[in-house]
């Protein structure tokens, strides 16, 4: 029986969990924190797939790939909107609760879609209830769950003919224990970064952890200077996203004039493609001194008493964020601001969830499939975990099947869980670092490099602007992650390894494109070649 090391419980990586499990594979999986914390948990406007008699995957492609601005891999996009359908319906075979209407699945429309194709739950609970649904199967399933462990280094074995194989991971204890964990195959399904930026809509969590833990161990990364900022967070403490869907359903944007911008700005106003929107929201912002614009959704219903209703319904997670706040959005415009929300890029996968190192596999936000190209299209983001886990689980199924002949060094020890003493940082991984007794006069270390990277490296970005922010990030010492280093340490080192990374993507990319917008090149073509952009991911 092959062994298969899923790190990370969003969808991603439940779904890759029980796929396996059900492929008969003996499964593993290891999450940062209580395996109930992801950034599924706070997905809320739900899951876009062609479900209806009106609807087809080649619109939802069209789609797609408009979005994506021309930089979409159309065969990854391609997989993404003919398989999402089926996808969806295993989430209802899973248990997954979608709200209804009389025509049967309830629906919605969100910014960039032709059509009303979002199906969603709990009126703005989707991931959630998503991940209740994934929770509950992974519970009937013979699989090993080790919750409050990280990710410190993926371990790799040399091989004659190709890269390393990744053949397990080192792990961290919440007691700082450290073992090393091995198995025929590994799926990181980690998550983004949001936490590189200093507003972001996702949890604490989001630290990179598998892209650059990934990266380290030598494998290709692909188009991190595509972040997408979600034009909507509600602008309060913790910056709580409001979903796209408020807007689909009506709700229009203002500035403190009480003048609705978006009319004149773009065709498609207040559902225009979110980077758009979020760069016309700064726009207005800094025209008001920095002040939040206003998201009214003052009028869905004829009446107060009937909007206030029709809000807590279809919306109820966000007007409690609301009522938490003392805004009452059903008779008042509310203050928000755009925040990070979607790294395009990450580890680069083929269509089956595959790395460029034999053994690692990557799905969910830790990749980058090509699928969303330089913007994600709305409600894209849970239909790609789930397609791309579902494949990369037949990926790996049939990988582990075709070498069970080969000669493979160290099976046993791959297949026992030991002790280690090492420092958990690969030879590539960058030589300066902070000892365990230096930590704490370095606890600005996350708050510097989020303020950075939302200044220089944020909505806009330009050439002087990255040229400073890399001269900034290469003076900070990279914290100290071996024995007795705290997880936020080695989250802190991810950060900071990540930031390097993608400030240099974004220098390579000389032209506005998709969520990349340079101030000093909106309009120009692209001019980097593939080259040159390869040795950036590689500084």
């Amino acid at each position: 029986m092959s062994t298969v090391l899923v790190i990370g419980s969003g969808l991603g990586g439940l779904f890759a969990a029980v796929r396996a499990a059900d492929a008969g594979h003996r499964v593993t999986l290891v999450t940062k924190g209580a395996l109930d914390e992801s950034n599924t948990g706070h997905a809320q406007g739900g899951i876009a797939a062609s479900l209806f008699p009106d609807d087809s995957p080649n619109a939802h492609l069209l789609d797609t790939l408009r979005a994506g601005a021309g930089l979409s891999d159309a065969a990854a996009a391609r997989v993404l909107c003919d398989e999402g359908p089926a996808r969806v319906r295993d989430l209802i075979r899973f248990g997954a609760h979608f709200d209804r209407d009389e025509s049967g699945l309830a629906r919605g429309l969100e910014a960039a879609h032709v059509r009303p194709r979002v199906v969603h739950a709990g009126g703005d609970a989707t991931g959630a209830e998503i991940a209740r649904a994934m929770l509950d199967a992974l519970s009937r399933r013979p699989i090993v769950v080790r919750e409050q462990t990280m990710l410190v280094e993926l371990l790799t074995e040399p091989t004659p003919n190709a890269a390393d194989r990744v053949v397990g991971a080192e792990l961290q204890a919440a007691d700082g224990r450290r073992e090393k964990l091995y198995a025929d195959a590994v799926v990181l399904a980690t998550g983004g970064a949001g936490q590189l930026f200093r507003h972001t809509t996702n949890p604490a969590i989001a630290t990179g952890d598998g892209v650059a833990a990934a990266w380290r161990a030598g494998a290709r990364l692909r188009d991190l200077e595509f972040v997408q900022f979600h034009p909507t967070a509600l602008a309060v403490p913790g910056t709580p996203l409001v979903s796209e869907a408020v807007r689909g359903e009506g709700a229009v944007l203002r500035n403190r004039a009480g003048e609705r911008f978006m009319l004149g700005r773009h065709p498609l106003a207040e559902l225009a493609p979110r980077d758009i929107v979020a760069r016309e929201i700064a726009v207005e912002m800094a025209a008001q001194g920095g002040q939040p614009v206003l998201l009214d959704a003052t009028a869905l219903a004829p009446t107060a008493a009937e909007n206030a209703a029709l809000l807590a319904g279809r919306f109820p997670t966000i007007t409690a964020a609301c009522t938490d706040n003392g805004l009452d959005w059903a008779t008042l415009p509310v203050p928000v601001t755009p925040a990070a929300h979607y790294w395009m890029g990450g580890i680069a996968t083929d269509l089956w969830g595959r790395t460029s190192l034999p053994g690692l596999f990557a799905v969910g936000e830790a990749a980058c499939t090509g699928a969303h190209g330089a913007n994600r299209l709305a409600s894209n983001s849970l239909l790609e975990a789930a397609v791309f886990a579902d494949r990369a689980v037949r990926a790996l199924t049939a990988d582990v099947a075709a070498s069970a002949d080969l000669p493979v060094s160290g099976y046993e020890r791959r297949h026992a869980t030991t002790d280690t003493r090492s420092d958990g940082v690969s030879p590539g991984a960058s030589a300066e670092r902070l000892r365990p007794d230096e930590n704490r006069e370095h606890t600005a270390l996350r708050a510097t490099v989020q303020t950075l990277l939302w200044d220089t490296a944020g909505l806009e970005r330009d050439g002087d602007m990255l040229a400073a922010a890399a001269d900034a990030l290469a003076a900070l010492p990279r914290p100290y992650t071996g024995p007795g280093a705290s997880r936020r340490a080695i989250e802190d080192a991810n950060l900071l390894d990540l930031a390097r990374l993608l400030v240099a993507a974004a220098s390579a990319r000389t032209a506005s494109v998709g969520a990349h917008f340079r101030r000093d090149a909106p309009l120009s073509a692209p001019s980097e070649t593939p080259a040159s952009r390869e040795e950036a991911l590689a500084c």
